[in-house]
């Protein structure tokens, strides 16, 4: 897959470089730089059907709308993969910390509910097999 990538980056490089060259040429053109001109429009026609051959190599690829979003606020992307990582961690911490609220509730309940109802919680617990966690 990473080559994949690699292909379709080095194409962009040189389509760049390309349009760089040709805004050179066009900024200060002269009629004696014609060929070199039409050489630069082929060439960035060549690169354009690259990048569409890379293109049709990773249809498959999605890329989340934030992430242009980071780019176009002049952003590093990674910026994004680093804060969903950091939300995703946030949210887990508060996940876990309502399992575990949950899970002492359910021992504390299980043995207030067996002080005051002892027959139908040991019916309870041979229905369910477990005793419950302290």
């Amino acid at each position: 897959m990473a080559e994949k990538f690699d292909n379709l980056e080095e194409h962009l490089e040189k389509f760049v470089e390309n349009i760089r060259q040709l805004g050179i040429i066009v900024s200060d053109f002269q009629p004696s730089s014609q060929t070199g001109l039409n050489q630069k429009l082929n060439f960035m026609i060549t690169g354009l059907q690259d990048v569409e051959k890379c293109r049709q190599q990773l249809h498959d690829i999605n890329v989340p709308l934030e992430v242009f979003e980071y780019i176009d606020q002049g952003r590093n992307p990674q910026l994004y993969t680093k804060e969903c990582l950091e939300r995703a961690l946030a949210k887990n911490e508060q996940v876990k910390g309502k399992i575990d609220t949950l899970t002492k509730f359910k021992s504390l309940l299980i043995s207030e509910l067996g002080k005051v109802f002892p027959e139908e919680m040991a019916k309870y617990k041979a229905i369910h097999g477990d005793d419950p966690p302290s």
